[in-house]
């Protein structure tokens, strides 16, 4: 177990958390309810830094490693909601595996949406009267 790693990781992912809760604060507030703006922004903006970090780093060292584990896994994993997501796809397609990149994408998608309504479902049956 890399200790030093997970403690980046774990520091990271606490920050990126709370800038997560401080944008959608924000943005609720300037922008009302109409679309969950917050989310939006945090997995746009921290899937275009997750992209650009992962290549900034690459090949860089042990160093790059302990700030990749602290930047993508912990403070963008905080942060977003599905930047993890989407790096695997650029990972996938650049590789050229872009038929498991739809395929992925189209399974997240399809099994979240239908395990997030089974969850309430579940919680509403069980939820006592």
């Amino acid at each position: 177990m890399n200790w030093p790693l997970l403690g980046l990781v774990m520091a990271g992912g606490a920050l990126g958390a709370g800038a997560r809760h401080l944008l959608g604060d924000g943005l609720l507030r300037q922008l009302g309810t109409g679309l969950p703006w917050g989310t939006l922004a945090a997995n746009l903006l921290g899937s275009f830094l997750a992209g650009f970090v992962v290549v900034w780093l690459q090949e860089r060292g042990e160093g790059a490693l302990l700030l990749r584990g602290f930047l993508v896994v912990g403070l963008l994993g905080g942060f977003t909601t599905y930047s993890a997501l989407m790096l695997e796809c650029l990972l996938y397609a650049r590789e050229g595996r872009s038929g498991q990149v739809m395929a992925y994408l189209a399974l997240t998608l399809v099994a979240g949406l239908a395990l997030v309504w089974a969850g309430a479902r579940l919680a509403q049956w069980l939820r006592p009267v």
